[in-house]
């Protein structure tokens, strides 16, 4: 392969694949994260609270959660090819039942299980990661992960224009059912023209299935740690809905989902002790190890990036509406501006890690993501809408490198378990949607902006001391027992 990634080479079938599956991950966001733009138009045919139109925001992100770590266990056993078909087909007949529900508790739940969807992410880093070599993953990741993020973008520029041209009140509703028809149908279609890995080539897959493989006793405590703030976010979500606030569900409800929360860690922790317990009897091999904390840094910097594009692209458009009172469809418009820069600054991340480094990488876009929402967080009423959007432009061109650089970096650290740490990951960048959002429920947009800038400027601090460069060879073992050497630098 050379070294030059040329993505208009479509005899190449590297590239066809990267094509097909950054178009995938394109279909999914569409999808789940058409409720943005489209939360105006369904909060005025239906009626509702603004505090009913934020929960919904929030459920939309709250099972990708849960979602993204069971898909990335999934797709490391079984692969990408069938589970993308699998996502796109099921979660577009899930947006379907929410595109035509009734009741205010239909939508909720619906919409919670629309998160599943917003897993499709963690399989094509899988895919990606299978097709192209180390010199190349940063910016072919980015591209996947740029290029599909913009269907965010996509569907702020197209949905809003359907709900308001056709079917007046109903609008909204045939707007979700095209999106949802078309990502069944490409589901389908990606079947058949993809495969898991090159001709010739293996498909590592993990020895033990439930939980990630670790390599050291510290590691094995940090990854149960890790596992704390998953579920934390969910009690967060059954907090948000108990009657200390929203009232949609009672105290006893709330109390029995806290239970459950506990004892689904403590299954976790056993599953993982059940995966790991032989590490500290026989030591892992120096060759076969790798640092866990280099995923749990990881798992923090998306959970920032990611999670701060999932909330503000959820918000935007509320948010230029309630403070700048412009029409809906313009506002949408102009939050659709945020998402559309993916298309450049994911890929852009990606490439800089590859040239530069994904340490300094990673450094440099957090400072940045720390200043833009720091800048943000003094914003009032009285500024010029341009420089409000500019601004906001400038945080998320930072905030969506860093998705790229932190995806330059994943399929790194261990190649059988790249499912399960890109899972893991987006698991967290779903965390820090459902904490963001939670947050701006509660306070004014300037004060969330702020918390946002204040949380980034925790994790540069992490990056900085903590985060190690990948470098030299990763080992893995191939079916007949040979152990092969894979280049990650």
């Amino acid at each position: 392969m050379s070294e030059k990634l040329n993505i208009l080479n479509f005899k190449k079938e590297n590239i066809q694949i990267l094509h097909y599956t950054w178009f995938a991950f394109f279909m999914t966001f569409v999808v789940w994260l058409g409720l943005g733009p489209l939360m105006p138009f369904i909060k005025e045919a239906l009626d509702l609270t603004d505090q009913q139109a934020k929960v919904l925001l929030i459920l939309n992100v709250a099972m990708t959660i849960p979602a993204r770590i069971v898909v990335g266990m999934l797709v490391d056993k079984y692969g990408p090819r069938i589970m993308y078909t699998g996502i796109l087909v099921i979660g577009g007949f899930i947006s379907i039942a929410f595109a035509w529900a009734e009741s205010y508790e239909e939508l909720a739940l619906l919409r919670f299980l629309s998160g599943f969807i917003g897993a499709g992410f963690v399989v094509g880093i899988r895919m990606i990661g299978e097709w192209f070599p180390a010199r190349q993953t940063g910016l072919a990741q980015g591209i996947y992960g740029g290029w599909g993020n913009f269907g965010s973008a996509g569907a702020a520029m197209t949905l809003p224009f359907i709900a308001a041209n056709y079917g007046g009140d109903e609008g909204w509703r045939y707007a979700l059912t095209v999106a949802s028809i078309a990502a069944i149908l490409y589901g389908i279609l990606y079947f058949f023209k993809v495969s898991n890995t090159p001709k010739g080539s293996t498909y590592f897959k993990p020895k033990k299935i439930g939980a990630m493989e670790v390599t050291s006793g510290g590691d094995l405590i940090l990854y149960m740690l890790m596992n704390i703030p998953l579920l934390l976010a969910l009690a967060l979500l059954a907090w948000k809905l108990s009657p200390a606030q929203m009232g949609m569900i009672d105290q006893s409800i709330t109390y029995l989902i806290y239970a459950s929360l506990f004892v689904i860690y403590l299954v976790q922790i056993w599953k993982i002790w059940q995966v790991n317990k032989h590490i500290l009897k026989k030591p892992v091999p120096e060759m076969m190890r790798y640092k866990f904390k280099q995923v749990a840094i990881l798992d923090w910097a998306y959970l920032v990036t990611f999670g701060t594009e999932l909330a503000v692209v959820s918000m935007l458009a509320m948010f230029y509406v309630s403070w700048f009172d412009i029409p809906k469809v313009t506002a949408a418009l102009l939050a659709g501006i945020y998402p559309f820069i993916n298309l450049i600054a994911r890929p852009g991340g990606g490439w800089v890690s590859d040239l530069i480094g994904r340490k300094l990488t990673l450094m440099i876009v957090f400072a940045g993501i720390t200043a833009g929402f720091v800048i943000l967080g003094f914003v009032d009423q009285s500024w010029p809408v341009w420089l409000v959007v500019s601004i906001t432009i400038f945080a998320g061109i930072f905030s969506k490198a860093g998705s790229g650089a932190v995806y330059a970096m994943v399929p790194l650290v261990q190649r059988r378990m790249t499912g399960q740490i890109a899972g893991m990951a987006g698991a967290f960048g779903n965390v820090g949607a459902v904490m963001f959002l939670t947050v701006n429920s509660l306070v004014d947009y300037d004060q969330f902006f702020l918390f946002i800038g204040i949380i980034a400027a925790l994790v540069l601090v992490l990056i900085i001391f903590f985060l190690e460069e990948p470098k030299g060879q990763i080992a893995e073992t191939l079916p007949d027992g040979t152990v092969q050497m894979i280049d990650v630098k």
